[in-house]
């Protein structure tokens, strides 16, 4: 099924809209500060706000990728503003890095990882309707298909598997349309489509996870846990009450091509379902399920089964925040039930206003394709879980806020790994990572 067209043609007329309703009512409001605007409701039942208080109005806010979800106390910091009847966001984060790391198989480079998503709101009859789109310079800014990031695989580049390193993420990571419609008091029925965009499969993607967000660099887990948040042609529908909600996807499994300023496509094959539980504001957690049609180019005969849970807490601090979470992820290549886990813990704490500190801490499986390098691979060759490996990352960054409205920061962190015995006469016993860089982030008042 192909629904770029129609979807294209919404986003197309929406500025139009735009122009034409703030013609009519220009509701920019004046006088009224970044505070205010952050917590400010918009009609639709109360559905719309920014300081959401119920799962429902989680789910509307609409902040994280696709339609996950966190706990409903933690901050998203975007610029906002209201123009008539609609409700404007930008949110963004950008690094730009200089990594090194050390052994037989680390690399050095400067890149920037980065990306970029506008959004729009406006009641509509019963429900809320939201126009998104996301987009990352990433294909400009990391050079070479890849960046480094020992014991990473998975995906191309240039015709052989990236080993060792990160491809970058597609020019457009999603263009969606989404409509809330509100079910009696304590209800609500969701709807997701999106040429691009993230089906209902996994937590909160790294790259916009709170408990993530001061690290540059992508999770080893990825292709367990999250691969799936640029997929082509996604469609999902939710029905939440109360306190929990659950979602059925449909969407084409084959990860994106080498071709990363293009907009695939391709005909719905996969299928994933989530159910997400928020028991109260500091907490949210999902299970999900997929089977995935030949997700890898190199593997076409392999379809894959995808296992995902996770728990987030978050804590409001006095002068800051505090969001950790939980992860697992676990894959399955249906043709040979080789089994590859990955477990992971994200922990970021904000204090004294424009300090950071955070840790990741992942446990994963990887295949023999590491000892491969970035080889063609042999012929009838079989992928097989080899060992795991443990990344400790630490790091520290510092706000410096020298443009009004945009967070500037200054930082670090460090990594070291885990190697198995199988692995050590490959990668060396104690290798290890360091990245130093700049990030920038816009915000409006209090929530960096």
């Amino acid at each position: 099924m192909r629904l770029g067209s129609a979807i294209i043609t919404v986003l197309l007329f929406f500025p139009a809209l735009a122009g034409a309703q703030q013609s009519k009512q220009d509701n920019s409001m004046p006088g009224m500060d970044d505070g205010q605007m952050q917590g400010m409701h918009m009609s639709g039942d109360g559905l719309i706000t920014m300081h959401p208080e119920t799962f429902l109005q989680e789910i509307v806010r609409h902040g994280t990728s696709g339609t996950s979800a966190e706990p409903n106390s933690t901050p998203v910091p975007m610029l906002m503003t209201a123009k008539g009847v609609w409700m404007l966001m930008f949110h963004a984060n950008a690094f730009v890095i200089d990594e090194q790391q050390s052994g037989p198989r680390g690399g050095d480079k400067f890149f920037s990882t980065n990306w970029f998503m506008g959004m729009a709101q406006r009641p509509l009859g019963p429900g809320v309707f939201t126009a998104r789109a996301m987009l990352s310079l990433e294909p400009a800014t990391v050079t070479q298909r890849r960046y480094p990031l020992l014991f990473q695989q998975g995906e191309t580049a240039f015709g052989k598997p990236i080993v060792d390193g990160q491809h970058p993420h597609d020019f457009v990571m999603e263009i969606a349309a989404l409509y809330d419609l509100k079910l009696g008091s304590g209800g609500l029925l969701s709807f997701y489509f999106a040429p691009i965009g993230d089906p209902a499969l996994g937590p909160v993607a790294y790259p916009h996870r709170s408990s993530a967000a001061e690290n540059p660099l992508a999770a080893l887990g990825h292709h367990q846990e999250d691969s799936t948040h640029i997929a082509d042609d996604v469609i999902t529908v939710g029905l939440a009450y109360r306190i929990a909600r659950i979602e059925a996807s449909g969407f084409h499994g084959r990860e994106p091509d080498e071709s990363r300023w293009n907009i695939d496509q391709g005909k719905i094959d996969s299928w994933s379902t989530r159910l997400t539980l928020q028991p109260g504001k500091k907490w949210s957690g999902q299970y999900s399920y997929g089977r995935i049609k030949s997700p890898e180019a190199f593997f076409p005969n392999d379809d894959q089964e995808r296992m995902t849970a996770s728990i987030q807490y978050n804590l409001p601090l006095h002068d800051g925040n505090w969001t950790s979470t939980i992860l697992w992820g676990r894959t399955r290549p249906l043709q040979d039930n080789s089994i590859f886990n990955s477990y992971a813990l994200e922990s970021t704490v904000r204090f004294r206003v424009r300090n950071y500190a955070w840790t990741r801490i992942e446990n994963v499986d990887r295949s023999n394709e590491l000892i491969l390098g970035e080889n063609p691979l042999p012929p009838n060759f079989q992928e097989q879980p080899i060992g795991r490996v443990q990344a400790y990352t630490f790091g520290y960054d510092r706000d410096v806020d020298l443009i009004p409205h945009v967070a500037s920061a200054l930082g670090m962190q460090v990594t070291a790994y885990g190697v198995g015995e199988k692995l050590k006469p490959t990668y060396g016993s104690r290798p290890a990572g360091i990245a130093v860089f700049v990030r920038i982030r816009p915000f409006s008042g209090n929530e960096r």
